[in-house]
C-alpha cells in the first residue's frame, strides 16, 4: 500500500472525522445532486441555521463541500476531489492488502 504524506493523512483523519457525525452525512446526502443554499438545506433537515452553519463550516474545513457565493446567498456542493481522495485511501486496502495469517509471537 502507498504511503501518505503527513499532509494527506492529516486530510484523509479529518474528512472520516467530519463524516462521523449523522446530520454531516445528511448535508453530503441533500448536496448530491445540485447545489443547495442554506435556507433550502435548513428547510430539507428541519434544522436551525446556527446549528446548520457550525456542520457546514465543519465540512467546508475539511475541503468535502465548498462554498459559493451568489449575490446575497451562499450555496454549498460536493468536493468531488476530496471524496475521491477518501475513496481511493480505502480502495487500496482492498487492491493492495493481503489478507495472511498473523505470525505467532516469539516469546
Amino acid at each position: 500500500m502507498q504511503k501518505l504524506n503527513s499532509y494527506s493523512s492529516k486530510s484523509i483523519a479529518a474528512g472520516f472525522h467530519a463524516l462521523s457525525e449523522p446530520l454531516r452525512l445528511q448535508i453530503l446526502n441533500l448536496l448530491r445532486t445540485q447545489e443547495l443554499c442554506v435556507c433550502e438545506l435548513c428547510e430539507k433537515l428541519d434544522v436551525p441555521q446556527s446549528k446548520l452553519s457550525f456542520h457546514l463550516k465543519t465540512l467546508k474545513e475539511v475541503g468535502l463541500v465548498h462554498a459559493r457565493q451568489e449575490g446575497r446567498w451562499i450555496y454549498y456542493g460536493l468536493n468531488l476531489a476530496q471524496l475521491v481522495a477518501m475513496e481511493q485511501y480505502l480502495a487500496e486496502f482492498r487492491r493492495f492488502s493481503v489478507l495472511a495469517p498473523a505470525r505467532p509471537c516469539d516469546e
